[in-house]
């Protein structure tokens, strides 16, 4: 498959880190360092616009030593991007740390997965199929 990307960033095209990578990093799109404030949430530009082929969607998530290391995460994780929006890649950042938190331009903010996805007829029923599990859910199954 192809992803055609225009970039209007002076940053290097997303690329994989490692042989086997699921995810590409992504460089935000700043002119000067951008400090976001304990809980201060905020839309990074990317400078990217891609197209991706119909069945396809890019996933944005956060990068796990952003996370770790300084408490900024991707607030709407993981972010879609649908094979028919041609609009700037846009990343919503938040600083869950408990302190500032600056964003210098060029910095790797996120990672991109493209997945696969499929758009399933949807019928409404009026009863679903017995499992062993049924409508057990959070914690059902106990902690050990």
């Amino acid at each position: 498959m192809e992803l055609r990307i225009i970039n209007k960033s002076n940053n290097p095209l997303p690329r994989y880190e490692s042989a086997l990578a699921a995810g590409m990093d992504i460089r935000c799109h700043l002119s000067e360092p951008v400090t976001l404030q304990p809980l201060e949430r905020r839309l990074i530009p990317t400078g990217l616009f891609i197209e991706l082929p119909a069945g396809y969607e890019a996933q944005i998530r956060p990068r796990s030593g952003m996370a770790l290391k300084r408490g900024l995460t991707v607030l709407n994780t993981p972010g879609t991007i649908d094979a028919d929006y041609r609009g700037e890649v846009g990343v919503i950042l938040i600083n869950l740390s408990g302190e500032p938190q600056t964003i210098e331009p060029g910095e790797r903010i996120c990672q991109m997965v493209i997945a696969r996805h499929e758009q399933p007829e949807v019928i409404e029923v009026t009863s679903l199929s017995d499992t062993e599990r049924g409508a057990g859910g959070f914690g059902h199954s106990g902690n050990k």
